[in-house]
């Protein structure tokens, strides 16, 4: 018994401590400093420079590989650096690789490794193959060198430079002499039906020394290459002056391929190791289309603003003063949103379902809130890997009380009584939903062996996360909320239900919740392009500010936009609210997919039917969190807009 409660409390104190390391220390974000080699080197400044390579991924393709899955040099001595659940989750797979440098010490041309290809050779043929599929799919590497991406940089139009953070494996040259992709810089490139593969690269490491800044050796603040195709006569002592790497679509005879690097190294004491990032972001366009996004957000903001405003402070105060000063008898010949107050409060069908969206809409949207907040103070910037996901996923599991709570309240309101059913779909349904999704997605890549599959450990883990510390959460949660008194409104509701009159078509419900979702819509599209290029076009996403700020927008917008179209029901005297202020905002998620749909027919490349099923598949999930998240916001502000109105007029 001693011996359990002392492992009990050896457990509790490494959570502790591994806490209080992540509250305090940004992995990956403490400065590394190298010395050169004999000199001056020691624990704290390190002469070898390991780079590190990661996945490789394509924007024709879904599908992540590893690089160990491509026939490249390996590292004899591999190592693979912890990852974190948000880096598993999104497939990277980092380890090291071959190419080891010492600081300030140039090479040119050095060997790596050569690979040959024999015709006659079924396995040699297996993986020429897969690398020439690589070539043709446009697959780019991701080099790592401290943890900074090494970056390949080239102009593009009106004279500025983009830096990718990674560069392909190699181009194609179609049979009627197209070059694809890479191959349109080299005129070289020019044999039909041909591969040509980045066999040479030329590294250069830009290093701040540190005799200014007082602190031991010198930091790297910027890792660039050149990928370049060369045809190594002498694999024993390559000149690095050859023509290009080509090889035949049908190959006829034995092949080598060598591989090759320089490396070179430039000071620079200008950029300083905090901002040695800012050369990739902002080779990255799109600000000043940022900053339009906002402007056209907040236009849309203040028009709706400006409606409601004059509905509240003009129309509704008329009406409140008009219902407060007539007799009852004259009232009941009056037509308006007063003569439903004894239906307004009136439980809606499907009770159980809509309390278990606002308990999961809550919890979404806290998710998404937190998150977004700490991205805004650089927490989960690029630089900290899988940071961003996994503090998704940790928030998801430790709000199951919010969920539980409102969940169980709202169920208690609408006067329901399966309290048990509840609490189980509440913290069941939706996240069921996504993980059978999620797991349906994880079985293609899987079946395809992609690097993006989720290893049988991290399912298992993902699980316990979920049964263990949500769903006991969602219960404490459910558990206040019943305990709680019901909501109580301002009137009474009548015990025989009142007649709905004829509505116009624009009153009906349809087409008021397909316009409800066209203007928080409007407010987010831009910026949705630039999501959906981060998640499938593979771009570095940082501008968590504008992200911030086009949150609130659509805050406002989906609150705004339901109290108004809920305002034009109420006048028309339909008082079935509950439903369609939840729908209405919620309806902005279909205008999502049908943008997502778009962005798949016109921006991406992706074939084959496995990638475009996990495009899709990984879209439903967004789709069905953004329904959950600005449903919640839509219904939540009608409910207190409906509670105001119908306290402050006086009803016999």
């Amino acid at each position: 018994m001693k011996k359990q409660r002392d492992h009990v409390f050896i457990l509790t104190c490494t959570l502790v401590a591994f806490h209080c390391c992540s509250c305090f220390y940004l992995p990956g974000l403490a400065p590394v400093s190298f010395c050169v080699e004999g000199k001056d080197e020691g624990e704290d400044c390190k002469a070898s420079i390991q780079l590190f390579v990661n996945r490789l991924d394509s924007v024709e393709s879904v599908l992540p590989y590893e690089y160990d899955v491509f026939d490249f040099c390996q590292d004899a001595e591999e190592q693979r650096p912890s990852e974190n659940l948000g880096q598993v989750l999104f497939g990277e797979r980092i380890e090291s690789s071959p190419y080891k440098f010492s600081f300030k010490k140039e090479q040119k041309c050095a060997k790596v490794c050569t690979k040959s290809y024999d015709p006659n050779n079924k396995d040699d043929m297996a993986k020429l193959e897969f690398l020439k599929k690589g070539m043709e799919l446009n697959y780019q590497h991701h080099w790592i060198v401290d943890n900074m991406p090494v970056t390949w940089c080239y102009d593009v139009e009106d004279g500025q430079k983009y830096c990718n953070p990674g560069f392909p494996i190699g181009c194609y040259v179609t049979a009627d002499g197209r070059p694809k992709d890479a191959c349109v810089i080299n005129a070289e490139f020019n044999k039909r039906n041909t591969f040509y593969i980045f066999n040479h690269v030329e590294i250069v490491l830009t290093y701040h020394s540190g005799a200014s800044e007082g602190w031991r050796g010198a930091r790297l603040v910027g890792a660039t290459l050149e990928p370049r195709s060369i045809k190594h006569v002498d694999e024993n002592n390559p000149s690095c002056d050859g023509g290009p790497m080509d090889i035949p679509a049908d190959l006829k005879s034995k092949i080598q391929l060598t591989y090759t690097y320089s490396i070179s190294f430039v000071e620079n004491n200008n950029i300083k190791w905090a901002s040695r990032w800012d050369y990739i972001l902002v080779s990255m366009p799109h600000t000043n289309i940022q900053w339009f996004s906002i402007m056209n957000s907040l236009v849309i903001v203040l028009f709706l603003s400006g409606m409601v405003a004059m509905i509240m402070l003009r129309t509704l105060h008329k009406d409140i003063s008009r219902y407060n000063q007539v007799d009852q008898e004259e009232a009941q010949e009056e037509s308006g949103w007063k003569q439903v107050h004894g239906d307004v409060f009136r439980p809606p069908r499907k009770g159980m379902l809509l309390a278990i969206f606002l308990g999961q809409g809550t919890q979404t949207f806290t998710m998404i809130f937190i998150t977004l907040f700490l991205a805004c103070l650089g927490f989960l910037s690029p630089a900290n890997r899988g940071a961003l996901m996994t503090c998704a996923v940790v928030l998801w599991v430790l709000l199951g009380t919010p969920a539980g709570y409102v969940s169980a309240r709202m169920y208690k309101t609408f006067g329901g009584e399966k309290w048990k059913t509840n609490v189980l779909l509440t913290a069941l349904l939706c996240p069921g939903i996504i993980f059978a999704d999620f797991f349906l997605m994880n079985l293609i890549l899987w079946a395809e062996g992609s690097s993006a599959a989720i290893p049988f450990g991290t399912l298992v883990a993902v699980l316990a996360l979920w049964f263990g510390i949500s769903v006991p959460l969602t219960f404490v949660g459910a558990y206040f909320g019943f305990k709680k008194q019901a909501i109580e409104h301002p009137v009474r509701t009548n015990q025989i239900p009142r007649q709905i009159p004829e509505q116009s078509f624009f009153t009906k419900p349809l087409p008021g919740i397909v316009m409800g979702g066209i203007l928080p819509f409007g407010c987010i599209f831009i910026q949705l392009f630039f999501i959906l290029n981060s998640i499938w076009s593979h771009q570095m996403y940082y501008m968590f500010g504008f992200l911030f700020l086009v949150f609130i927008i659509l805050l406002i917008t989906c609150s705004e936009a339901t109290v108004l179209l809920c305002y034009f029901h109420l006048c028309a005297e339909d008082y079935h609210w509950w439903w369609r202020s939840f729908l209405t905002s919620g309806f902005t998620a279909v205008y999502l997919f049908i943008y997502a749909i778009h962005y798949f027919m016109s921006k991406l490349q992706i074939s084959g039917i496995a990638s475009t099923i996990l495009y899709f598949g990984y879209t439903l999930i967004m789709v069905l969190i953004f329904f959950l998240f600005t449903g919640t916001i839509g219904f939540f502000a009608c409910f207190l807009f409906v509670n105001k109105i119908y306290s402050v007029v006086k009803v016999d």
